[in-house]
């Protein structure tokens, strides 16, 4: 994949990430998919299937309603993106949990318990995040 089709597939990911959070804010009236963040998109290399994050506060049980949300409104979303989006091929959506904060989090605690046992140094001042201050 050549760099201008790769810039063009990171907009065209951005676009359907946004087209798809504003059905969600304006259209969408699933209260299983209340409060539920459209992440990211990841299209395929031939643009036919799309990979699409979300994010959910909750717990297990919250986030099976948000996935369950999704297969019911998956038609839904994709017709509407094709009415808003001009597109050769319109994608397949296929709804997937954004784990990147719980990942991200975890590995925070693990380098803290490592600096903590020694076995890591701590941050130097221009590494510490913000908020950390």
């Amino acid at each position: 994949m050549t760099r201008s089709s790769r810039d063009r597939n990171a907009r065209l990911e951005e676009s359907i990430r946004s087209v798809l959070a504003e059905l969600l804010l304006r259209e969408v009236k699933d209260p299983r998919l209340e409060a539920v963040t459209i992440s990211g998109v990841k299209l395929s290399a031939d643009r036919s299937h799309s990979s699409v994050y979300f994010s959910v506060i909750g717990d297990a049980e919250r986030e099976r309603q948000a996935a369950d949300g999704f297969a019911a409104a998956a038609s839904f979303l994709r017709r509407e993106l094709g009415h808003r989006m001009r597109l050769r091929v319109l994608p397949e959506l296929k709804f997937l949990r954004d784990t990147s904060y719980e990942y991200g989090d975890h590995m925070e605690r693990v380098l803290e318990r490592l600096r903590h046992e020694g076995l890591i140094p701590p941050p130097q001042d221009d590494e510490q995040p913000e908020g950390d201050e």
